[in-house]
């Protein structure tokens, strides 16, 4: 069962969501927050494996929040659902920690795919999101806005090697090597590891 705190100032959306994931037969909500301080402090307590994050409340924002989760239980996956596509706040969100980013009118079988893909070391990122970052960025090919840890890190993605063997292989933490793919994914506009991988052996080769 996937374990997941939603995040929100507006009870409507809260309840929305309790109600869609509670229709999941692996889904569970297990707690539900106001703000990103009383998300941090609940996540905690309760370990859940996803945290849904708004980015825009009131006292502690979801930028914040997203950071305070990633330091204190780094085990959870932070998607951010949200209703802004900016590059800043997208840009801020991944260097916060975040895994994902969704927005809120996408359909319910995509916010449940992207929970599941959370849950499962994915890094689930609107399309929309990623053409947003890819067209703001200079122009110049995808690898050379790659930093060379990125880099190595889509080179062992591209050789198959799940996470956790791509982070002992460059004696990093699991949590990085999914911060690194966040941003990879991103940075090229692919929503998955199957089409970075694709990508990286097309370009890396």
């Amino acid at each position: 069962m996937i374990r997941v705190v939603v995040v929100d100032d507006h009870e409507v959306v809260v309840q929305g969501l309790r109600m869609l994931l509670g229709e999941q037969a692996d889904v569970e909500v297990v707690g539900t927050a106001n703000d990103g301080a009383a998300a941090a402090r609940l996540a905690q307590e309760l370990r859940p494996d996803v945290v849904l994050m708004d980015l825009s409340m009131p006292g502690t924002d979801g930028i914040e929040g997203t950071r305070l989760i990633c330091e204190s239980v780094p085990e959870a996956a932070v998607v951010v659902l949200t209703t802004y596509g900016d590059r800043d706040r997208v840009l801020a969100s991944l260097d916060a920690g975040a895994v994902g980013y969704l927005m809120k009118d996408v359909s319910p079988q995509v916010l449940s795919d992207g929970v599941r893909a959370a849950a499962n070391g994915g890094s689930p990122i609107d399309p929309r999101v990623a053409r947003t970052l890819v067209e703001s960025r200079q122009s110049g090919s995808g690898s050379q806005k790659l930093t060379a840890k990125q880099v190595e890190v889509l080179r062992l993605v591209a050789e198959g090697l799940p996470n956790r063997l791509v982070a002992r292989r460059l004696d990093i933490s699991e949590k990085t090597v999914k911060a690194h793919l966040t941003q990879i994914y991103a940075t090229l506009g692919v929503t998955d590891r199957v089409q970075a991988a694709l990508w990286a052996q097309e370009h890396l080769t």
